[in-house]
């Protein structure tokens, strides 16, 4: 049965002016309003039928129907037809069809203008509440500017003119306090979506607010031209910023500090008077520590690459400068390069060579059965450890002067005897100390790591676990870095997540 309708452009009207109130598409609007009609028209013919409401985009004419959907056996007889009995309506009809029903127009009532309004309202706001989120999710990781709207229990709620944010106490820079009606600019930390709509996370205690302000505040740098590569900050206090320009021509240090300092005063004015050291980024990790540490003079840099480390020779008199107050400059330093770096001295360094040169000496001369003389030259060739001289190429031992092809094979077979017995002999003491297979099988252990794990009680994986970074540290000893402590930790605790979403299902 046809039913006739009347253009209704009011509506198209309301739709229009909602959307440009409530800064959300038109479209949203209208779908609202749909949903609203069909609540409605379900509050009056029932709400077990499946009404369906349209409008028309351009004149507003509202259409409502009831829709059956063609099924193989009806299971709900107020929403489905089988097949069979569709046939006798429509032979062309097959199952997923719909049958549609046209209602006559409807008198929206009081109380259904209110079902409708309620529905249409919340519908609107659900959408505003997306909109939002979708406007913030595309600004995380920027510079927002609000004015503090009110502050609970030390923490400051940022009115940022379409949403509210939260500033954490612990994400403001130390010593600062804000007052109600106080201008603010922070970094959008992080957004997420909630059914009040989207919470905003601010920071300015984040190394990347620093980053944004001299992106901010770098003309170069917004151009990508020169590029910030690490930041490492304390806040409130110090902060180190990597620059590198892609324009040999253009000086990235010279341009982030600017003509008298103008540029990164700027910053620092922002940062309630946070020092900032700009410092040249190399690709080369010696010269990037070298620039990071600087004014202080580096006489000697030695980086050994698989462990991590760095070990950088400092005058006496530059050493305490280096190092900083309280530790800082160095910890800096080595936040920004990545790099765990071991400062010293002259005297110390010297100390600290022989102490490693009489440590592989014996080291050589126990496990390959050789004088304390062979042993210094095979330290002199660059050897450090047995597994070197067991898995190097023959004829680069061969080259050693007074060294021929027997020798050399000689020493590689009591290299590698060695490593079996001693690996044998670890095995043989993780079995004493009943070392759990869990642990045992962790990869990104050795076995000698093992033994003093288990020396210390931790014999099992929630055992290491249960660890934090710097006792695994203490236990290891500085051959192990912050980062790769804290990564070998959250490893072992992969099985806690697996052994919860297994619960779970």
């Amino acid at each position: 049965m046809q039913t006739a309708t009347l253009p209704r452009p009011e509506l198209i009207q309301m739709a229009e002016n909602l959307a440009r109130e409530k800064n959300i598409d038109k479209e949203d609007v209208l779908n609202a309003m749909e949903q609203g009609i069909s609540k409605a028209g379900r509050s009056k013919y029932g709400p077990e039928y499946d009404i369906r409401t349209f409008i028309d985009r351009k004149t507003g004419e509202i259409k409502m129907a009831r829709y059956i959907e063609v099924v193989d056996e009806a299971l709900d007889e107020f929403k489905q037809i089988s097949l069979a009995d569709a046939h006798k309506k429509d032979p062309t009809l097959k199952v997923g069809d719909f049958i549609i029903d046209p209602l006559p127009p409807m008198d929206l009532g009081r109380i259904s203008a209110g079902v409708a309004k309620q529905v249409i309202m919340q519908k609107v706001r659900e959408a505003e509440r997306m909109h939002q989120y979708k406007e913030m999710i595309d600004k995380k990781g920027e510079i927002a500017n609000g004015t503090i709207k009110r502050i609970e229990a030390g923490n400051y709620i940022v009115d940022l003119g379409r949403c509210e944010a939260l500033l954490h106490r612990g994400e403001l820079i130390p010593r600062e306090v804000y007052r109600v009606g106080d201008r603010i600019r922070a970094l959008i930390l992080d957004v997420r979506s909630e059914m009040k709509g989207p919470q905003v996370f601010l920071s300015r205690s984040h190394p990347d607010f620093v980053k944004k302000l001299f992106t901010a505040e770098v003309p170069e740098i917004y151009d990508g031209v020169i590029e910030i590569k690490a930041v490492a900050r304390d806040p409130g206090s110090r902060a180190k910023v990597a620059v590198y320009s892609k324009d040999n021509t253009i000086d990235a240090r010279g341009a982030c500090i600017g003509l008298r300092g103008v540029r990164v005063q700027a910053i620092v004015a922002e940062l309630q008077g946070e020092k900032i050291d700009v410092i040249n980024w190399s690709p080369d990790p010696a010269t990037f520590i070298v620039n990071a540490l600087a004014p202080s003079e580096v006489l000697k840099i030695v980086i050994d690459e698989e462990a991590g480390n760095v070990e950088v020779v400092i005058p006496e008199d530059q050493l305490s400068l280096a190092i900083g107050r309280r530790g800082q400059n160095i910890r800096l330093v080595s936040q920004l390069t990545g790099w765990h770096i071991d400062m010293m001295n002259e005297a110390q360094e010297s100390e600290h060579r022989q102490a490693m040169t009489k440590e592989k000496v014996e080291l050589f001369m126990q496990a390959l059965d050789v004088d304390e003389m062979m042993a210094h030259l095979l330290i002199q060739e660059g050897f450090t450890s047995v597994e070197d001289i067991a898995y190097i190429a023959l004829d680069e031992l061969t080259e050693i002067e007074g060294f021929d092809e027997d020798l050399a094979m000689e020493l590689q077979n009591r290299a590698k005897a060695y490593l079996i017995a001693h690996q044998d002999s670890l095995t043989k003491k993780l079995e004493e100390l009943k070392v759990a297979e869990d642990l045992r099988s962790f990869e990104g252990l050795s076995l000698e790591q093992l033994v003093k794990l288990a020396e210390k009680n931790v014999k099992t994986l929630d055992d290491l676990a249960d660890l934090a970074g710097d006792e695994l540290i203490e236990i290891l000893g500085n051959d192990l870095t912050e980062e790769q402590a804290n990564t070998l930790i959250m490893k072992a605790r992969e099985h806690w997540f697996d052994d919860t979403e297994k619960t779970a299902e």
